[in-house]
C-alpha cells in the first residue's frame, strides 16, 4: 500500500531584530496601500511608538501590515507639548514618525522633531517613499529640472495675492497644495497673478479616480469657478516665459548699482549673467561709466 507522502515542514520565518533607538521618519501611501514598501512595514512593525497625526488613518494602515503598535497624536495642534517626551523615549527607544498620508515633514510640523532629536543627538532615519508634491509633478508634463514647493497658499484674499506676488519671478516649476473649496479662487489668483502659464490640477494620486487636467491657469480658474473636485488636490504651474531682452538702458541701471560695491570686472560679470548681454561690452560699459563718473 502506497504512503502519501508528507508535505516538508515550513520553517518558521525569524523575527527580526529589534531596530535600535532613535527616530525614524517613514513615508506612507497617498492612496494606494500597496504603495507601502516592505522597509517601511518592517519598521513600523517594530517601533516602539507611532507618532501620528491621526491614530484612526494609521490603524488601518497597521491592519493591513497585521501589526499592532502603540500610537501617540503628534500634530500642529499639540506638538510642542508632545515633543519632549517624544525626544526623551528616543534615546531607548525607537520611535516612528508618519503622517496621514506621504513624506512626513512636507507641510506638517515633523521638522522640529527632527531638528530637536538631532540637537539632543539622537539617531535619525528616513524610510522614503510616496510624496503627492513629487508624484503630480511627473503627472503634470510640465518643466522638472527645477521646482518651488509652496505648500498651501494662505486663505485669506490678500494674504493669498502677496505670497503670489512673492514667487511671480521665480524660473521654477511651482507645486501647491490646495483642497477642493479654496481651488477655484487659488487658480483665480495664481492666473491674475502669474499671467498665461500652463497648469495642471492633479488629484486622487494613486487612487482609483486619478486624475491630471492640463490647461492654462485661465482655463483652470474657469473650469474650476462654480465647485472644486473631491480628494486631494496638488496644483502645478509652469514656469514663466523666458525673459525680454535687456535693453542699453536696462543695462546701464544694473551696472551703476553693481558698481556701487563691485569691481569693474566682477560688476560685468554679475550684469552679464542677469541680463545675458555679452560680458566684454558690459565690461567696455562698465569702464566708460567709471570713468565718466
Amino acid at each position: 500500500m502506497n504512503q502519501i507522502a508528507e508535505p516538508d515542514a515550513v520553517e518558521p520565518k525569524p523575527a527580526e531584530a529589534p531596530l535600535p533607538p532613535g527616530l525614524y521618519i517613514v513615508a506612507t501611501p497617498i492612496g494606494n496601500l500597496g504603495d507601502l514598501s516592505p522597509r517601511a512595514a518592517s519598521v513600523l512593525a517594530r517601533a516602539e511608538v507611532i507618532a501620528v497625526e491621526d491614530s484612526r488613518v494609521t490603524a488601518k494602515l497597521l491592519h493591513r501590515i497585521g501589526a499592532k503598535r502603540p500610537m501617540t497624536p503628534y500634530h500642529d495642534h499639540n506638538a510642542d507639548k508632545v515633543r519632549p517626551g517624544l525626544i526623551a523615549r528616543m534615546a531607548s527607544q525607537p520611535v516612528a514618525l508618519v503622517s496621514d498620508a506621504g513624506t512626513p515633514l512636507i507641510s506638517d510640523p515633523g521638522y522640529k522633531l527632527v531638528r530637536d532629536a538631532r540637537a539632543a543627538g539622537i539617531a535619525v532615519t528616513t524610510i522614503p517613499g510616496p510624496c503627492a508634491a513629487v508624484a503630480a509633478l511627473t503627472l503634470a508634463g510640465l518643466p522638472t529640472d527645477r521646482f518651488f514647493f509652496l505648500g498651501f497658499l494662505p486663505s485669506k484674499e490678500k494674504a493669498r495675492e502677496e505670497a503670489i506676488t512673492e514667487v511671480a519671478t521665480v524660473r521654477a516649476t511651482l507645486i501647491l497644495y490646495e483642497s477642493g473649496p479654496r481651488l477655484g479662487a487659488t487658480l483665480k489668483a495664481l492666473a491674475e497673478g502669474l499671467g498665461q502659464r500652463d497648469g495642471a490640477v492633479v488629484r486622487e494620486i494613486s487612487k482609483t479616480f486619478e486624475e491630471a487636467v492640463t490647461a492654462s491657469l485661465a482655463d483652470l480658474a474657469a473650469r474650476y469657478a462654480e465647485a472644486g473636485p473631491k480628494g486631494e488636490i496638488v496644483v502645478i504651474v509652469g514656469p514663466p516665459g523666458p525673459r525680454p531682452a535687456a535693453t542699453e538702458e536696462d543695462a546701464d541701471k544694473l551696472l551703476r548699482a553693481a558698481l556701487e560695491h563691485l569691481p569693474v570686472g566682477r560688476a560685468a560679470s554679475e550684469v552679464a549673467k542677469e541680463t545675458g548681454i555679452n560680458r566684454r561690452d558690459l565690461y567696455t560699459r562698465a569702464m566708460a561709466i567709471k570713468e565718466g563718473d
